[in-house]
């Protein structure tokens, strides 16, 4: 009988030993970035580029595997069910990792099915119209907007998404009404924008950095607090003419649950790496995402705040009957 204990216990003993030297020696091939939009868009552009910087942190590839729809709730259900060995990285948004579980009754629990590694950062919306509007400034936006009521048509990326949710609180803020139109992610909308198929988008400001520069749509305001540095000639909405007018959306990084905490650990140290290189600080002052404070970078911290977002987001969601299709 002892021996048999013993046994046993050496086994057990044996097998922790053996996921400790697993998660030590982590990773050992390439890994998988799921970004739950098509590509083209903020979350696919920023996951790429810090796909790339991880690649040479750990030594291995960073695969992105673009699964769009439903408002991001497909993409995050497949990295739900991927096996919890580290080698599934999820990738999103405010959007998709929190105001869906407002809008969908979903097959997981959002909240606790994933295992938080890093609050990335956040970033304004841009107000962005077509080409052809009669209007040069938000307040010409507005004037065109309230004369016009359910004419105008904007681009969002998904029902109940944050350019959703922040349309609602512009339509209430300026007293105009309008029609959503709901795409596939960002990059669909984009297409149809720059084709002048809708009129206009409110959507996280590094969709636009490309358009801007071909000049191929209207920039009317940030969302923000202050101008963003690397596009400081478009005025925030306060200064344009809508006073406390503010919206932003932040990125994070989950794992499937269960994945070992030391292979968590080494993951929140290669995204820290990544971002705060000069490389890294460069590439997000140029896509408009101001990187988190480091208090704010452990995995603790995101599960604060994905909880304090929901219980935010979750009754407004309800109480505006929001339905996802």
């Amino acid at each position: 009988m002892r021996r048999c204990f013993g046994l046993l216990i050496a086994a057990i003993v044996g097998f922790g030993w053996s996921g400790a030297a697993r998660a030590q020696d982590y990773p050992t091939r390439a890994i998988t970035m799921i970004v739950p939009f098509p590509a083209g868009g903020a979350t696919d552009t920023l996951a790429r580029f810090l796909g790339e910087r991880m690649r040479a942190i750990l030594g291995q590839p960073i695969i992105i595997e673009n699964v769009g729809g439903a408002a991001g709730s497909l993409g995050v259900a497949r990295a739900v069910r991927s096996p919890p060995d580290g080698y599934t990285l999820s990738i999103g948004t405010s959007t998709t990792h929190v105001l869906i579980g407002g809008l969908y009754t979903l097959q997981f629990d959002l909240l606790k099915d994933l295992e938080p590694v890093i609050l990335i950062g956040s970033e304004p919306l841009m107000i962005v119209g077509k080409k052809s509007l009669p209007s040069d400034d938000l307040k010409g936006l507005i004037a065109w907007l309230k004369a016009n009521p359910d004419k105008a048509s904007v681009g969002i990326a998904g029902v109940g998404a944050t350019g959703h949710l922040t349309g609602i609180a512009f339509q209430k803020a300026t007293g105009t009404t309008f029609q959503f139109v709901p795409y596939r992610g960002n990059g669909p909308a984009m297409q149809d924008l720059v084709a002048e198929q809708i009129d206009f988008m409110i959507e996280p400001a590094s969709n636009f950095r490309a358009l801007l520069g071909s000049d191929s749509v209207k920039p009317f305001a940030i969302t923000g607090k202050t101008r963003l540095p690397s596009l400081p000639k478009i005025p925030t909405a306060d200064e344009a003419g809508l006073p406390g007018f503010f919206a932003s959306l932040w990125y994070g990084l989950w794992v499937p649950k269960g994945t070992a905490k030391e292979v968590i650990a080494r993951l929140n140290a290669a995204m820290t790496q990544a971002m705060f290189d000069p490389q890294g600080r460069r590439r997000f002052d140029e896509l408009g995402i101001q990187i988190s404070p480091l208090d704010q970078q452990s995995p603790e911290a995101l599960r604060t705040l994905q909880k304090a977002e929901a219980d935010r987001w979750w009754p407004i969601i309800k109480a505006a009957n929001i339905k996802a299709d």
